[in-house]
């Protein structure tokens, strides 16, 4: 019987700016440009027949997939690889030609057999009076509800099962106390992702004969959110179900969108941001020369015109995985410390930028780069050691990601070196300086001095 798991959080913070001097090396001439990665035509079909469904259609069909194929992300109705491919796993197991494409009757059948499976788990959307949450319960796994201290317990029969809802009132408890408790590591308990914003936390992990996952969030109401945890030789059957909780799951229901799942055919889908496409953040720019960022070539592949701080840029040169771009207003550089490398093991900073900031997260050096808990927009990102010193820059993101419930898990992303920093920027290195070995800071003093340097890099069609 597995024991039930409390809560945790991870490491994102968001913080400030950097400075030092150094001596420009000898020019070097300009890397000839990569050509564009090759298009896959049956994937572009395919996104392109399912754009143009409504946007309401387009989150019922992943909805459905989640209940009947492999699709393990969220319900936000854009097409990526995981859509693509879930899609495609249905088509084989319903024994049609796997296209990715659903014409109307393919989609009729898809929603139904999710809607089939979401009935056979009894999976119901509802607001648990105990805390207010909007969340999703599979009632037939989970038939046993007690109340809890602040919160409700839903519980399988044998008790390998249970999902818990938490609601702390403002001041009874914080995201960083929860954090801290959460992550305390012991010898039976491994974490094996965590990710923690200024509002909200989410942290999966293991116990020898576990699983669990946690998710939080804060709001001027106070803090909610929900654990399941479960034992691991049913992990196939509740991955799923925690993955469809986790897409539901609305901590202040009359701020948050609709739960996942199907609308009513007579509802108006909610309409997207007429500069959605504009000010999603492809890549992070670092600020190293005045009117100079750099940041990853290969998050510039599909940007035919890069905004960097929402200000048109334009691509000087690209050389080992870094691109040069002139960016009109880009604050001026004053000297970055630089590292003379980083061991492998050695914990590192990375200060990535999101829509609401910088964003900093831990991860470790190793072969092929950096092991972090990265999300999208960090490719280009400053890596630092715990001292404040540049490392690197982060080179390349999956043009897909794997995300596990909305997240990306820790996976290996990797790293350009100072060095290739310094032949890209040849004559124009007029910043980088070796910096002089420190005691370890915490992660927000040694992310502090470059978070200013730090820039989105978004994509204007």
């Amino acid at each position: 019987m597995l024991r039930p798991v409390r809560l945790l959080p991870a490491c994102a913070i968001l913080l400030g700016a950097a400075a030092a001097s150094a001596q420009a090396p000898a020019p070097r001439p300009a890397a000839p440009q990569r050509p564009p990665a090759a298009v896959d035509p049956v994937f572009e079909a395919a996104r392109a027949a399912f754009e143009a469904r409504p946007e309401a259609e387009r989150k019922a069909v992943q909805d459905a997939l989640v209940w009947v194929s492999d699709y393990n992300s969220v319900t936000s109705g854009a097409f990526g690889r995981r859509t693509f491919e879930g899609i495609v796993a249905w088509q084989a197991q319903a024994g049609a030609e796997p296209t990715g494409i659903l014409d109307d009757r393919a989609r009729a059948r898809l929603l139904a057999a999710g809607q089939a499976a979401r009935q056979a788990a009894k999976f119901s959307v509802e607001t648990d009076a105990n805390t207010g949450i909007v969340l999703g319960v599979p009632e037939r796994l989970l038939a046993k509800r007690t109340r809890i201290p602040n919160g409700t317990r839903w519980q399988s029969a044998d008790g390998r099962v249970t999902l818990d809802t938490k609601a702390y009132a403002p001041g009874e408890s914080d995201l960083d106390a929860l954090f801290e408790r959460a992550t305390q590591v012991t010898p039976e308990r491994k974490v094996t992702y965590k990710l923690k914003k200024p509002d909200f936390v989410v942290v999966t992990g293991e116990t020898a004969a576990g699983k669990f996952y946690i998710r939080y969030a804060a709001a001027s109401q106070g803090i909610r959110g929900f654990t399941v945890a479960y034992d691991k030789a049913l992990a196939r059957e509740v991955d799923r179900l925690v993955i469809a909780a986790a897409n539901s799951f609305a901590p202040f229901p009359a701020d948050a969108p609709m739960a996942a799942g199907p609308r009513p055919a007579d509802a108006a889908p909610a309409a997207a941001p007429a500069s959605a496409a504009q000010t999603s953040v492809a890549a992070t720019a670092l600020v190293v020369a005045p009117r100079r960022v750099v940041t990853a070539a290969a998050a510039l592949g599909a940007c035919a015109t890069p905004l960097v701080g929402g200000v048109p840029a334009r691509l000087i040169r690209q050389e080992a995985g870094l691109a040069l771009l002139e960016a009109g207003p880009a604050a001026r550089a004053g000297a970055i410390a630089a590292a003379p490398g980083a061991p492998d093991g050695e914990v590192v900073v990375v200060a990535a930028s999101r829509e609401g900031g910088a964003s900093v997260t831990t991860g470790s050096t190793g072969p092929g780069g950096i092991a972090a808990p990265l999300q999208p927009g960090a490719a280009g990102a400053p890596v630092l050691d715990r001292a404040g010193r540049l490392v690197g820059l982060v080179a390349r993101m999956p043009a897909q990601p794997r995300l596990v419930a909305g997240v990306m898990p820790p996976m290996t992303h990797p790293l350009a070196g100072i060095e290739a920093l310094r032949g890209l920027l040849g004559a124009e290195d007029t910043g980088l300086a070796l910096g002089p070995d420190a005691a370890p800071r915490s992660v927000g003093a040694a992310a502090g001095p470059i978070a200013p340097l730090v820039l989105p890099v978004t994509c204007r069609p």
